[in-house]
């Protein structure tokens, strides 16, 4: 080989060394970074930071490491609530309601524990329709929110939580005097009876119950049950005596005294002994 040839292929291995080595070198500082393990303090500070900017997707990925894998840290009950907030925050209301209700169950002395209620109560709050469909989660969020009441009953937040339970009730009374009115215009009076005493025995401090106790009043008299009727309509005068419904009520008393009238006299005139107008037959040696 030519000393220009020798040259030449030691200056190559030397240019292939020299790749080789730097190579080395930054991949392992590269391993270095991957591998790096971030603190639970800095796996929370991330969080926050995704969570200020918005970023709720990118915040629970990073609570969630805290909440699992850094069980003992004193952060931990804080990533659990900011990561339920973020769920809610998100629009994920069901599995906010389950993030909130660990901290709830596994954290008992954390200080986001009534918060957690509240919020908890507020997921199915949101989830609540409108009163014509299946209220499954008005009902779950009246219980929540008088567990929170119950727990935590000087809590600043208690006036809205009682506030959302009467707006709760409103709707569920609703539905069911909705229920009732649509069986009276089948005239299936039976059913609607039975819906409006729900009315007035589960929401009687709502809107409905006055209007469910006319309407009971009116379903009685069509089915005939007058001394029923009257009762309601008589309980009605005495406890709405202002009622811009009073009007009706006062003609409802009056068609039902009349119909218990009726119902006397036709009892009357069965209850009549029939007169034996046939002739006697004469008596033998009389």
């Amino acid at each position: 080989m030519s000393n220009r040839h020798l040259h030449q292929h030691l200056t190559s291995f030397n240019l292939f060394f020299l790749l080789f080595l730097f190579s080395v070198l930054f991949s392992g500082c590269g391993s270095d970074d991957a591998t790096k393990q971030l603190s639970a303090e800095e796996r929370y500070e991330l969080g926050m930071k995704a969570f200020k900017d918005e970023d709720y997707l990118a915040a629970i990925e990073e609570f969630k490491v805290v909440s699992i894998q850094y069980q003992g840290s004193k952060v931990v009950d804080s990533a659990q609530f900011f990561m339920a907030e973020s769920r809610y925050l998100h629009g994920e209301y069901i599995l906010a309601a389950f993030e909130y209700d660990i901290l709830i169950r596994n954290m008992p002395s954390s200080i986001f524990v009534s918060r957690s209620r509240f919020r908890r109560a507020t997921c199915f709050f949101e989830l609540s329709p409108k009163s014509h469909l299946d209220q499954n989660y008005s009902r779950k969020a009246i219980d929540e929110y008088q567990a929170f009441l119950e727990y935590h009953p000087a809590d600043t937040l208690a006036p809205l939580a009682e506030e959302r339970i009467v707006e709760l009730n409103t709707k569920l009374a609703k539905k069911d005097y909705e229920s009732g009115m649509t069986y009276m215009y089948m005239e299936y009076y039976k059913a609607a009876t039975y819906y409006f005493d729900l009315v007035l025995d589960k929401y009687h401090d709502t809107q409905y119950a006055e209007p469910a106790l006319l309407k009971k009043t009116e379903a009685l008299m069509n089915r005939k049950k007058y001394a029923d009727a009257k009762e309601a309509v008589d309980k009605f005068c005495s406890k709405y005596p202002t009622s811009s419904m009073k009007s009706n009520a006062d003609q409802l008393r009056i068609d039902i005294e009349t119909k218990m009238i009726e119902e006397k006299a036709q009892k009357q005139k069965k209850l009549e002994p029939i007169k034996d107008t046939s002739k006697q037959v004469p008596q033998s040696g009389s």
